[in-house]
């Protein structure tokens, strides 16, 4: 992006959890013009969630939780669509705690952290030969350690075993 102003624009910023996500809208003043409490994580979930925030201006640009993990399915969508994707880190866990944990106040957070230029990395687009060679990885990682499970099993009973 540029930096230019978009007329009306608005920006999305999402808390994320495994069953549902949070989403809050704030303008070009940082001002929280919408709140959607609580959307189901799929992708129809996920389109309610970006027809509920182009209802409130021209969205362009959002922030993400965890686009790695929980946020990775609404992050793909999301760029789909057009959107300027910004992986947001969570809060720290020591500040919530005084502030108070809210998912919307994560999401507007998350939006802020957009809105102040101050969400500089992109998600991994989890595709292409990086992808699959860490995807081959994990399983290869898991399959090592079974193996290694196993043998240790075998080793415990033949050295557990009665005699005869």
């Amino acid at each position: 992006m540029d930096g230019t102003l978009v007329q009306n624009e608005v920006i999305l910023g999402v808390d994320t959890h495994l069953d549902t996500h949070v989403g809050v809208v704030i303008n070009d003043q940082g001002k929280v013009i919408g709140i959607l409490t609580s959307i189901p994580t799929n992708r129809a979930g996920y389109l309610k969630l970006l027809t509920w925030a182009r209802t409130l201006g021209n969205v362009r640009r959002a922030g993400v939780e965890g686009t790695g993990t929980y946020g990775a399915g609404l992050a793909r969508l999301l760029r789909e669509q057009g959107i300027e994707v910004w992986e947001v880190n969570r809060p720290d866990r020591a500040k919530r705690r005084l502030q108070g944990k809210s998912d919307s106040t994560d999401a507007e957070s998350a939006a802020r952290t957009v809105l102040s230029g101050n969400a500089t990395a992109t998600p991994k687009s989890q595709s292409g030969v990086a992808e699959a060679l860490r995807m081959l990885s994990v399983v290869r990682r898991s399959a090592v350690k079974a193996r290694t499970q196993t043998i240790n099993q075998l080793r415990s009973l033949l050295i557990s075993a009665p005699d005869d």
